[in-house]
């Protein structure tokens, strides 16, 4: 499988919008939705000051990639638990009157045979229109929705997004930006990669990369392999041969001033393992700071408990347990190549990044992040 890229550095779409939509009003809601390959989530908010506040989220396991890795399909019963999540986000929508939103869909969609005639059967029998969003808009999203997580003193940031389907790396020198404004400036990277504010010196995206490896497509393809560990190596191994075209790949990277900024249930659930949180508490993943070495010693205790240990372990979780050694192999893979003292854990994602997109488009935040 080679990493791919699109051919253009094109913006994120503004929004997605309903069938009959007024005009944006200072108190109305937005919802962003992002459909993936293993997971279904929604967050409804309100733009707050700067920032947004959550009024209502959704969050299903749908697998609606399983067995995609064979057949090329999506198969029946994923399509049957999707539409199920599908409507109870129809409805959410429908009870808080939510007009301003952007709803996508991602790699499982845009590698299916039929993800197109699925989102148009979507369409038909809930009223959503899903847009299946490029590799790109999909890693500017995850860009947007970390940088109020950017340090001052970081001077070359690595964006992580560890996604069911695929995985985008964005990589940003930081070094022209003054250290009190990179974490505004990444967010104003909703309007593009290569976007300036007036003449003053911005960030400069190095290299970018999605690889079609995320942590269901990679488990699927060494599913045969019987050996726990040796699975796990080989998972590790065959993703860092996928980094092979990114820019960035095997250059020697001083820790300081560097950052990595991890989005995925893989990065949260192995920050809670770290924290020995018995019960999963966002407040005290997102932001969380870890080392290499940190990691390193919650990925060997996954090891050393084996599937069914893992499957017991109340950190890792019923949904998750299946997915997690897929996740920490390229988790594992990532810091072999650039080992950092500052990964930082971002509890957030593709809705956050939306959501922000979509505010700062509309002006709303008080503060002027747009």
């Amino acid at each position: 499988m080679a990493p791919r890229r699109p051919d253009s550095a094109g913006a994120i779409p503004k929004q997605v919008e309903s069938p009959a939509l007024s005009s944006p009003g200072s108190a109305q809601l937005y919802a962003a939705l992002d459909l993936g390959t293993n997971s279904c989530r929604m967050l409804i908010a309100r733009p707050e000051g700067a920032q947004f506040k959550v009024v209502d989220s959704f969050s299903k396991s749908v697998q609606l990639g399983a067995g995609l890795e064979k057949s090329g399909r999506l198969s029946r019963s994923a399509i049957h638990r999707t539409l199920q999540a599908l409507r109870v986000c129809q409805q959410k929508l429908k009870r808080h009157n939510v007009e301003r939103m952007q709803l996508v869909a991602t790699e499982a969609c845009r590698r299916a045979s039929n993800g197109k005639s699925f989102l148009a059967r979507v369409q038909q029998e809930t009223g959503l229109r899903l847009d299946i969003i490029k590799p790109q808009e999909e890693a500017q999203l995850a860009v947007v929705s970390c940088a109020p997580l950017v340090n001052p003193g970081t001077e070359q940031l690595l964006v992580v997004d560890i996604g069911g389907g695929s995985t985008e790396l964005v990589w940003i020198d930081l070094r022209d930006v003054a250290p009190r404004d990179r974490s505004r400036a990444i967010m104003r990277m909703h309007n593009g990669f290569h976007c300036r504010d007036g003449n003053a010196p911005g960030p400069r995206v190095v290299d970018w990369i999605s690889v079609p490896l995320g942590v269901a497509t990679l488990r699927d393809q060494f599913r045969d392999v019987e050996d726990d560990s040796a699975r796990f190596a080989l998972m590790s191994w065959f993703f860092e041969e996928n980094l092979a075209e990114f820019a960035p790949y095997k250059n020697e990277q001083s820790r300081d001033g560097f950052q990595i900024i991890g989005t995925s249930g893989t990065v949260t659930t192995v920050a809670a393992s770290h924290l020995g949180l018995r019960r999963y508490d966002r407040n005290k993943v997102d932001g969380l700071c870890m080392t290499s070495d940190e990691i390193d010693l919650v990925i060997r205790k996954y090891l050393a408990l084996g599937p069914a240990g893992r499957r017991r372990d109340p950190r890792i979780g019923l949904d998750r347990q299946a997915l997690i050694m897929s996740g920490a192999a390229i988790l594992q893979a990532l810091l072999r190549c650039w080992p950092t003292d500052r990964l930082s854990v971002a509890d957030r994602g593709l809705r956050e990044g939306m959501l922000y997109a979509l505010m700062s488009c509309d002006g709303v935040f008080k503060n002027g992040l747009d």
